[in-house]
């Protein structure tokens, strides 16, 4: 048995999310579709390297599988986009040792956050960014966001559905490039809660919008209540960007 490794990208905004589940289409579903039919009806299992929720896209998804089939690892990719629907896309594949794990090896991820400001709603972007049609102070958003870098307990941040007992995380980075009325924050860190991006872009545009002063993220975040900081922003303006072994 091989185990391949793949990178691949996905426009989430016609899934119901990455992981397979009885109900809706999903990322997960698709690959193993493919990848039963490469395999002539027998069932291969894929191992991610996180979910991701419906609506979230996704420019550097990490999987693997084993495989018997006595293929060169880089033509997987390939076979497998013969396959695949449009809205997938299998960048690269390689062959891992078998002590390898998509979800088990990693030791950080980079998300990236997309909001564009015109006052009016872009029907070619409408699944690709979150629209924010009014004012932000991004000087404020930056402040704000240096209290979260570092290790925390992000409870605050992290959404009530959490199966995960430890909530500490260690971000790295929080960087926010402008072009025009685009937006766009990037999140590096070891790893991240369920919604815990969104719920911090959520917080750092109502810091941008003055509901929120800045320093506010301290009182936010020693509270350990996720009723402190502010709503979920919406899943497609998120991009699992990329993933680090």
């Amino acid at each position: 048995m091989k185990r391949i490794k793949c990178e691949l990208m996905y426009d989430g905004s016609r899934f119901s999310g990455y992981q397979s589940q009885p109900k809706g289409r999903t990322v997960q579903q698709e690959l193993e579709k493919a990848l039963w039919k490469i395999h002539k009806k027998v069932p291969i299992k894929t191992h991610a390297s996180g979910r991701t929720d419906a609506g979230v896209h996704a420019m550097g998804q990490v999987i693997h599988f084993d495989t018997p089939i006595l293929m060169p690892a880089e033509r997987w990719a390939r076979a497998l986009n013969g396959e695949l629907p449009g809205d997938i896309s299998v960048k690269r594949t390689e062959e891992v040792p078998d002590t390898f794990h998509a979800r088990y090896s990693v030791t950080g991820k980079e998300y990236r956050y997309r909001l564009y400001r015109t006052p009016y709603r872009d029907p070619f972007r409408i699944v690709h960014a979150y629209h924010y049609p009014y004012p932000l102070d991004v000087k404020r958003m930056k402040e704000a966001s240096a209290y979260l870098l570092g290790e925390h307990d992000f409870t605050s941040f992290c959404s009530t559905k959490s199966d995960k007992e430890n909530k500490v995380r260690t971000v790295t980075d929080i960087s926010f490039f402008e072009q025009g009325t685009d937006l766009e924050i990037r999140f590096a860190g070891s790893g991240f809660l369920y919604n815990m991006v969104r719920i911090m872009v959520g917080t750092l545009v109502k810091v941008g919008n003055g509901r929120l002063e800045p320093d506010e993220m301290v009182r936010i975040l020693a509270a350990r209540d996720r009723g402190c900081a502010a709503q979920t922003a919406p899943g497609e303006g998120l991009y699992l960007w990329q993933v680090h072994y």
